[in-house]
């Protein structure tokens, strides 16, 4: 039987997570791991822990020879990757939850894993609780991966749930998230789209073995979907949920992006309410394989945490197959979408840039429309992100350029424009 490697963990940050971690350690006897010392911002704050184990001094864990493992659960990114940069380099095994830094330093914290030779887990960072991350590298460790789509932040699928069930304003349901603690008083990382970005970026390097900062994919939040959007997605069928998506095309090269979309109820993703994450694997020969639980929270993030520090005892670390054994998949932005876009003035949407418009709804409020336009011209627009604009893609709104022809007569004939 293989035992476990004792591990002396230093935590950076007892916030809701730190805590949490804290505590379900304490219910894990199996686990041969104890925490030595916890790094704090502010000392004169109440915590439910001894307080000799708390100090202000990063160095104390830092350097410490007997602590094997550093745990990052802050919230400031920048002073994430001082740590986590450091402990690698001290040769210290490391798991973090911060996002926003993994994704903004993807390059560095790749090449200080294979300078150093030491292992970096981050689970909780794409889905707290869902096992994203570790089935992407394990299960799906080839190149027959054709797709994934998820639900990846709990706070704008909590507000489209409140707008959709309870037919409230955007603002009513964004209030209501805050005030049971899923939106931050600031909630612009939520609603502009930014964190669930940030994981679709880490996502991407696990199942592709692209490596891509989140600025430089095509994405949009929840800021601007109207109550009448709701509306017009449940006349149509549909729900609207915002989606992280990275699709795999005919010609080989993979489009990622993060945007609105009206989701029908034969999807897996149509069923995820509140503050739940749900992501869709589909496989060449496996099908579809669906993963649902709580992404965001004290105890689902610690669980993640937990999972990854009980996998260091075993010596895990991530290959990044899809990276190093396999040829990376490219990333493209030369296909086309089909999206609905609801106005409040036809002046500010460029018909011209679209190269087929199906349904026009001109109403005394708002209008609507629904039309296939190049990913690029979004990619390189942002008229589609102005107020009073509401940018959601179609079901199935990827076309490629091998069927845009095709697509295009069919669709002009059925609007009557040609014989």
């Amino acid at each position: 039987m293989t035992e476990h490697k004792k591990l002396v963990i230093g935590v950076f940050g007892f916030g809701v997570v730190g805590e949490g971690l804290y505590r379900v350690l304490q219910q894990t006897a199996s686990l041969n791991a104890t925490i030595k010392k916890v790094c704090i911002k502010n000392p004169g704050k109440k915590r439910n822990a001894p307080a000799e184990l708390f100090t202000t001094e990063k160095s104390e864990l830092l350097n410490d020879a007997e602590i094997n493992v550093i745990v990052e659960v802050i919230d400031d990114a920048n002073a994430a990757f001082d740590i986590v940069s450091t402990a690698i380099k001290n040769g210290m095994a490391t798991v973090s939850a911060s996002k926003k830094m993994i994704a903004e330093h993807l390059p560095e914290l790749l090449s200080l894993q294979q300078q150093f030779d030491v292992p970096f887990l981050y689970e909780a960072s794409a889905c707290a609780s869902i096992p994203v991350i570790r089935n992407l590298e394990e299960y799906y460790d080839n190149d027959l991966l054709q797709s994934i789509s998820g639900i990846v932040n709990g706070s704008t699928n909590f507000i489209l749930t409140k707008i959709f069930e309870e037919g409230i304003t955007f603002s009513k349901a964004l209030l209501a998230a805050q005030q049971l603690g899923f939106a931050e008083s600031n909630p612009d990382l939520d609603v502009l789209g930014i964190d669930a970005v940030n994981k679709l970026a880490i996502l991407l390097v696990h199942s592709y073995g692209i490596v891509s900062l989140p600025g430089d994919l095509l994405y949009s939040g929840i800021k601007n979907i109207e109550l009448s959007d709701a509306k017009v997605a449940a006349e149509k069928g549909c729900q609207v949920k915002l989606v992280a998506k990275a699709v795999k095309l005919k010609n080989g090269k993979v489009t990622a992006f993060l945007l609105p979309h009206f989701v029908k109820p034969s999807s897996q993703l149509y069923t995820v309410r509140n503050e739940y994450n749900g992501v869709v694997i589909e496989s060449s020969f496996s099908d579809e394989q669906f993963f649902y639980g709580k992404g965001a929270g004290s105890l689902p993030t610690a669980s993640a945490v937990l999972s990854d520090i009980s996998a260091l005892s075993y010596g895990y670390r991530y290959e990044y197959k899809k990276l190093r054994y396999h040829t990376p998949s490219e990333l493209t932005n030369d296909l086309y979408l089909k999206v609905y876009i609801s106005f409040d003035a036809l002046k500010n949407i460029p018909k011209e840039e679209f190269e087929w418009i199906e349904e026009f709804y001109n109403g005394q409020e708002r209008s609507y429309l629904i039309g296939v336009i190049h990913f690029n011209k979004l990619v390189k627009d942002n008229w589609w992100k102005q107020e009073g604009i509401s940018l959601i893609a179609l079901p199935d709104s990827i076309i490629e350029n091998i069927d845009i022809r095709k697509l295009k007569k069919r669709s002009l004939e059925l609007a009557g424009i040609v014989g």
